[in-house]
């Protein structure tokens, strides 16, 4: 699978509203490497607008380096781990045979190729073509996607609109402490609400841009 066929797959579900639903305002949302999926889908023609949360404002490669640094319990894994993502940025597969158990999970030869084409896609230079409405929204809380992915993203396109939520975590959800273990837990636990603020912020962007049907 690469990012280019999960375009093909929005494409599809694009053609899908558009017959079914008579409508022709269709939005991308996109969350983390969904955003780049999103990202990557913008130019589609019956595409108006993209709201993306939780995205990588950078390669993914350089998040996954970002991400197992700033677990103090990778340390160990970091002197394989890093020329890892390293050759699979340069697109060179690994031989992970007598590696550590959990980088022949994280790096399996069978998704090697996936993440040989997820690094190649700069979200930065993707966002910063894009005319069309697009909605940034990120969470303080986030343990994987940081804050500055977001305003790198900001960056790249200053027409985007920004909106950072002080109690989101990564998968949406609020945490209003640093517990590191709690935020975790909350990934599974449907019960817990979404974080204040995302659903109001994705609603004002969209009637924003939105006009209203001619008479």
């Amino acid at each position: 699978m690469t990012i280019a066929d999960y375009v093909d797959d929005v494409r599809s579900w694009v053609d899908v509203l558009r017959r079914h639903m008579n409508t022709p305002r269709i939005w991308i949302l996109g969350h983390s490497e969904g955003g780049v999926v999103a990202l990557a889908s913008a130019q589609e023609e019956d595409v108006c607008g993209v709201v993306l949360i939780a995205t990588p404002g950078r390669p993914m490669g350089k998040v996954l380096k970002g991400q197992l640094n700033a677990n103090p319990e990778n340390e160990m894994l970091l002197r394989q781990a890093l020329p890892i993502i390293d050759a699979l940025e340069h697109r060179r597969r690994v031989d992970i045979t007598n590696m550590h158990p959990a980088l022949q999970s994280l790096f399996n030869p069978a998704i090697q190729g996936v993440l040989i084409n997820a690094f190649s896609y700069n979200p930065g230079h993707l966002i910063s073509s894009i005319s069309k409405p697009v909605l940034v929204l990120q969470g303080q809380r986030d343990l994987q996607v940081e804050e500055t992915d977001a305003r790198l993203l900001k960056a790249a396109n200053p027409q985007v609109s920004l909106v950072i939520l002080p109690d989101m975590n990564h998968v949406m959800k609020e945490v209003t402490s640093d517990d590191h273990k709690a935020n975790i837990a909350s990934y599974a636990e449907p019960a817990l609400p979404l974080a204040p603020g995302l659903i109001d912020s994705i609603e004002l962007f969209l009637i924003h841009n939105s006009p209203f049907p001619e008479k």
